[in-house]
């Protein structure tokens, strides 16, 4: 078992993964250009500043920026030839051809991609528990050792992770789709509201504020990210684009007056939307769940939510998500409790006898 890793860059993903295997027994080194980071990387308890007397690492994490991130894989398997190296950038056949450009020692290299990750950036931002259930994917290529796919595999799995495996290319379209296209999309429907004015903005309710959480991404990286998977990222937005144009079409029908077929489409739109939405991953990664929610007015008091979380509790029901709304110029919020179907009726009794008020 691996038991020294390296890792290359303490911004919110390395310092993250340092904190992660130094709680779980790994001796961490810590590198970046920035003295300061890497410092706070350190009091953060995310490992030990490397030196130049450090026994060689098992395992080298380059977490670099993804525009930066082939350069200094092939610097570390050059730096360090009995190590495997890995990288955690959110692009993988990019990294691959230039780490192949610089005619490195492909079979010690395996790229992975934690899927986790916070609108903040920065080591200040790290949690230990990041990748805790998350889906984190290990990216050999066709000449990667079963060695370096074991390492990186026992790696993520002792930060959390919750482990596959695919090729670059499967992994570049997958996230394009899952991740870098709902990136554009939140940002796009965030930059309408620019143009509102005060009052109109002030109607925003939950609904824009799902779908624009994303918006508040740094834009420096994710040029990096939407840049290097340019070619996946299009693919998927010409199929939107196809679909936005059927919309139009829609709606341009509906707006003259006629609407004949207009109503097909929209509603086959919104269907489809139906559909891909019941496969997202359940709790834990599991099958998607259908839940049943209950939905709480919850005083805006200090102590009010934990009250509710305990009652829920001496109820005996697993509380299985928890989405809040605030209402928009009142004292009080909605929380929108998931449980399973089963205990729902139940709940909303247990509740309503410890006097809190339901909704709908």
């Amino acid at each position: 078992m691996t038991s020294r890793v390296r890792i290359v860059g303490t911004g919110l993903i390395g310092t993250s993964l340092g904190i992660a295997l130094t709680r779980a027994g790994y001796a961490v080194t810590l590198s970046d250009p920035s003295p300061t980071a890497v410092a706070l990387a350190r009091d953060l308890g995310a490992g030990v500043v490397a030196g130049s007397d450090d026994e060689a690492p098992e395992v080298v994490v380059v977490a670099a920026p993804p525009d930066v991130a082939g350069t200094v894989v092939a610097a570390e398997l050059a730096a360090w030839p009995s190590a495997v190296v890995t990288d955690v950038a959110s692009v993988k056949v990019a990294v691959l051809e230039d780490v192949r450009s610089r005619g490195a020692d492909l079979t010690r290299y395996a790229g992975s991609h934690p899927m986790a990750g916070r609108e903040r950036s920065g080591a200040v931002a790290a949690r230990g528990d990041l990748f805790d259930g998350r889906a984190w994917v290990v990216v050999p290529h066709a000449t990667s050792s079963q060695a370096a796919v074991k390492a990186v595999h026992e790696l993520a799995q002792a930060a959390g992770g919750t482990v596959s495996t695919m090729s670059p290319e499967e992994h570049d379209a997958a996230v394009a789709v899952v991740s870098h296209v709902p990136q554009l999309a939140s940002s796009l429907v965030a930059s309408r509201l620019r143009e509102l004015t005060d009052p109109a903005v002030a109607l925003a309710g939950q609904g824009i504020r799902d779908v624009t959480r994303i918006a508040a991404s740094d834009p420096q990286l994710w040029t990096q990210i939407l840049g290097g998977n340019a070619a996946a990222v299009r693919d998927v937005l010409l199929h939107v684009q196809t679909e936005l144009a059927e919309i139009l079409g829609a709606l341009d029908t509906l707006a003259d007056g006629d609407g004949v077929g207009a109503r097909e489409v929209l509603a086959r739109v919104v269907a489809h939307g139906n559909a891909g939405h019941a496969r997202i991953p359940g709790k834990h990664g599991a099958a998607p769940t259908a839940y049943s929610v209950v939905v709480v007015l919850v005083p805006d008091r200090p102590g009010e939510l934990a009250r509710l979380l305990h009652d829920v509790g001496d109820a005996g029901v697993n509380l299985e998500d928890l989405h809040l709304e605030h209402g928009m110029g009142q004292p009080f919020g909605l929380a929108e409790v998931s449980v399973l179907p089963a205990v729902a009726e139940r709940l909303a009794g247990e509740l309503t006898a410890r006097g809190w008020r339901l909704h709908g």
